[in-house]
């Protein structure tokens, strides 16, 4: 059977722990910075975990992972 292709957009985005879950980084935290307080920036800077419903869907995309 050949290869299957990795996608490379998903893989850029997505990083799979030893257990198996999806971390990701949280989005909000590029620009007009200012308006946003301390506590929420501070909690954005901390990695995501996605929900399985999601999960499965990134584990087809990153077939090696």
């Amino acid at each position: 059977m050949p290869k299957i292709k990795t996608r490379k957009s998903v893989a850029k985005r997505f990083k799979v722990t030893g257990s198996g879950k999806v971390k990701y980084k949280k989005q909000n935290l590029r620009h007009i910075l200012t308006k946003k307080n301390k506590k929420r920036k501070r909690h954005l800077r901390k990695a995501g975990v996605l929900p399985k419903m999601e999960e499965r869907r990134v584990h087809s995309l990153l077939p090696y992972a």
